[in-house]
């Protein structure tokens, strides 16, 4: 509702987010999933959720460390959208 992104990362927070999901559907469009964790139930779960995650880097820490990983990703893709000139902006006017 406040219009950020929510990092899921890892097993324990992919099961609350389920939780969430199944509360409001609509909250999907916020989550990024950070990481797919090294858990056996972590991958079936995003499966069920129709989820990817960005990484996949067998860690199963639970201290965050998929969402610290993650976040630069995020700025960067971010960063691309903004900043990116379009065709027209660049003055590319077709093949050549």
């Amino acid at each position: 509702a406040a219009g950020r992104v929510v990092l899921v990362d890892g097993f324990i927070a992919t099961a609350a987010a389920a939780a969430a999901l199944a509360l409001d559907p609509a909250a999907r469009r916020a989550m990024v999933f950070a990481h797919v964790s090294a858990e056996s139930g972590h991958r079936p779960l995003l499966d069920h959720l129709g989820a990817a995650s960005l990484l996949a880097l067998d860690m199963r820490l639970g201290e965050g460390t998929g969402a610290l990983l993650a976040w630069p990703l995020l700025r960067a893709a971010a960063a691309m959208l903004r900043d990116m000139a379009s065709f027209e902006s660049a003055g590319v006017s077709g093949p050549a």
